[in-house]
């Protein structure tokens, strides 16, 4: 979050006006992808799901309009000194709370349809509160402490040292929890008999998409750690909207090999101690053993899922880029 007026001794502004030229250029089509991306993805949301009372439809609809949208039009008031500071102050605040911190709960809500570990779940719910009372409180205050008195030095420089812990925190928070979900989504996947070719296909996908996920998250980080500002203000934004997306493909993978499978889906031994079960051992057959219990939570989860957009894995990359949506 940066809010530090476009002037020629400034961080967004070099003194160089063809170098600033480019930048104006840069920032518009930052700006344009970001926006793009965002009031796709609004419309995308609203019209494939049936029900709008999940943590997940909510918290990525939010993280959406009121996260990506007023963070990309206070930046680019701010940077174009169009508007009065405290107004483009606001919506960059609003935004980047509803974006940046809003991006964990978004996160947490598609682990919590994976995930059966009530222990795990706690913590990171416990991990996102103490986040906004540790990081978010004080980069908000330090940030307008900045932005109004530019001139002292124990605002400028408790700021500059608390973004970069603050990305730090954000980054390595979102790995934690995107490694938490693919550890689980793999174990739902595992379910599908092991002849079926589309298992190993959204795998990869899925795995894939994780990464490029933390490879963006990593060229932020870097961009602020090597004091590039004006580059972090314009990449934060469009980055975050693609990681939207992304996130939005992540569920769709899951949910259409669970779609797909319907009534053939079959447990999948979990670990070693259940390798002597037949893979067609079925909920009603046996006792109810820790091995069994853990298979039935899952199961669990994948009746769960059905209840979220479904698009078949052909269609997976179609959807995300707005064809062609399905509304259950």
């Amino acid at each position: 979050m940066n809010s530090s007026p476009r002037n020629p001794t400034s961080p967004l502004g070099s003194g160089n006006s063809t170098v600033d030229h480019a930048l104006d250029i840069s920032v518009i089509v930052s700006i344009s992808i970001a926006l793009y991306n965002a009031l796709e993805l609004s419309i995308l949301i609203l019209f494939s799901f049936r029900r709008y009372r999940s943590l997940y439809f909510w918290s990525l609809l939010t993280s959406t309009i009121g996260g990506v949208i007023p963070s990309t039009i206070g930046g680019f008031l701010q940077f174009f000194n169009l508007v009065p500071l405290w107004l483009s102050l606001v919506l960059q605040i609003v935004g980047w709370v509803l974006m940046v911190p809003n991006q964990s709960v978004v996160l947490y809500s598609r682990l919590h349809l994976v995930s059966q570990s009530t222990a795990m779940l706690g913590f990171v719910r416990a991990l996102i509160i103490l986040c906004l009372i540790v990081i978010v409180v004080p980069t908000i205050v330090l940030n307008v402490g900045w932005t109004y008195m530019p001139q002292s030095p124990a605002w400028v420089q408790g700021y500059a040292a608390y973004e970069r812990i603050q990305v730090t925190w954000f980054t390595v928070q979102e790995c934690f929890i995107s490694g938490v979900y693919i550890w689980e989504a793999v174990r739902i996947i595992r379910l599908t008999p092991s002849n079926d070719k589309r298992r190993h296909k959204i795998l990869y996908e899925l795995l894939a998409v994780n990464v490029a996920i933390i490879v963006m998250d990593l060229a932020v980080i870097i961009l602020q750690y090597l004091s590039y500002y004006f580059s972090h203000l314009i990449l934060k934004a469009t980055v975050y909207s693609v990681k939207l997306k992304l996130e939005y493909a992540v569920l769709s993978m899951l949910v259409s090999i669970v779609h797909s499978r319907g009534s053939e889906w079959q447990f999948w031994p979990v670990d070693r101690t259940t390798s002597n079960i037949p893979s067609t051992w079925s909920v009603e057959a046996g006792p109810v053993t820790p091995a069994k219990a853990s298979q039935q939570g899952y199961e669990k989860n994948r009746e769960r899922l059905k209840s979220y957009p479904q698009q078949h894995t052909h269609d997976t990359r179609a959807s995300v880029m707005g064809r062609n949506p399905r509304r259950l």
